[in-house]
């Protein structure tokens, strides 16, 4: 059963935003027609612009009352570079990039929200509206947090939202604690001793102690972590200086690693390291390792979290809201945010069928415009609950 939506009223503008960012995409640190659009829209909203923070960033500061809190809701702008397949009316006119992750509805959801409680929003304090960039390569949020956000705009908590193909439409998840990975990127460098292909026994080949590197990290996940405790590591690229008949003395292997905690990070790390050490050792060759974390896992706060479960469960029956989900093995850069600020990171459900049960980052993905009402309400739902008006 759906409760009131407050932003139903607003589903067709809404949608006309999102297809006219889904039409014109812009990647990261590249986003100036959609944030000029985003500042033009608030401005009309009467939202306290101020635009540029991290490169291309947008805020929108909405007050009312007396009240010093305030909360802070984060949508991100950036699109990927992916040639979209989709033949529908309002598909990318941009070669080579499209919204393959539903970041034009995310902006237009938090647009529709911005609307509603400028026109109609019954609340007391701050509601800071964050319109994030380049969230694909984890750059945005930091550039954002560099550029003071939070010390220009302060947020005693802050939210942020994904659309999830296969979950149905009007349904959302959250939980306390772990609910997306960090992501890791490493590269090992094996400098071993090439020689003649007919003359193994007088050199090392790099691509035999490579081989053995990679068998052995497929151990870390499998044997040496908590089966409990959740973690990935792929190796995705193994390249070297060999020929046709020439063993290769130089080998780079180069990877991605997942895990929900940052003690779990440090253990994959560790043993990573391990692994090399002792396999190089056992050839009598070196190896240099680099490990570079470029995603924090996002950890929810548990008020927040409860908080955003409530104010689900106001606009959509509670049956249609989890709010102890499995936590997602994929990265989100919010993850910086919630480091910064007390906060909680919310799934939407994008559809079962069609292009909108389609995976994230598909050429033919798309985000499904009947959420747009369901993401806005949510918004004013919280903002709402969280800056409550004081009863006498």
């Amino acid at each position: 059963m759906v409760h009131t939506l407050k932003a139903d009223y607003l589903q067709s503008e809404m949608t006309a935003w999102r297809h006219a960012f889904h039409q014109h995409p812009e990647l990261g640190f590249e986003e100036k027609l959609t944030a000029n659009k985003v500042s033009e829209l608030l401005q009309s909203f009467g939202v306290e612009v101020h635009s540029g923070l991290g490169g291309t960033g947008v805020v929108g500061i909405l007050k009312r009352g007396s009240s010093n809190r305030s909360i802070g809701i984060r949508a991100d702008m950036d699109a990927l570079p992916i040639q979209e397949t989709n033949t529908f009316s309002y598909a990318s006119k941009v070669a080579s990039t499209m919204h393959a992750c539903g970041h034009d509805g995310h902006t237009s959801m938090l647009l529709g929200a911005a609307k509603v409680l400028a026109e109609q929003g019954e609340f007391d304090g701050t509601a800071v509206f964050i319109f994030q960039p380049n969230e694909e390569n984890g750059l945005g949020a930091p550039a954002m947090l560099r550029d003071g956000l939070f010390d220009r705009f302060d947020a005693n908590e802050v939210f942020g939202m994904h659309n999830i193909p296969g979950m149905p439409v009007g349904s959302f998840a959250t939980r306390a604690g772990p609910i997306t990975a960090s992501e890791s990127l490493f590269e090992i460098v094996i400098n071993a001793k090439g020689g003649h292909a007919a003359l193994p026994h007088m050199g090392v080949d790099a691509i035999t102690v490579g081989a053995e590197i990679i068998s052995s990290l497929q151990t870390i996940v499998s044997r040496k972590l908590d089966p409990s405790l959740n973690g990935v590591v792929s190796v995705t690229e193994f390249s070297t200086d060999g020929k046709r008949n020439v063993l290769p003395g130089r080998a780079v292997l180069s990877g991605d690693a997942r895990a929900l905690t940052p003690e779990i990070n440090q253990q994959i790390e560790a043993m990573m390291r391990q692994i090399v050490d002792g396999i190089c050792m056992a050839h009598g060759v070196n190896a240099e390792v680099s490990y570079d974390t470029i995603f924090p896992a996002v950890i929810n706060d548990p008020e927040a979290s409860k908080a955003a479960v409530a104010a689900a469960s106001a606009i959509v029956d509670s049956s249609v809201v989890d709010g102890d989900c499995v936590p997602k093995l994929f990265s989100e850069d919010f993850a910086h945010f919630a480091k910064a600020r007390s906060g909680c990171f919310v799934l939407m459900g994008n559809g079962l069928q069609g292009s909108h049960a389609r995976p994230l980052h598909s050429a033919d993905y798309d985000f499904n415009d009947e959420g747009l009402r369901f993401g806005a309400s949510l918004w004013v739902q919280l903002v709402e609950s969280r800056l409550a008006l004081k009863t006498k």
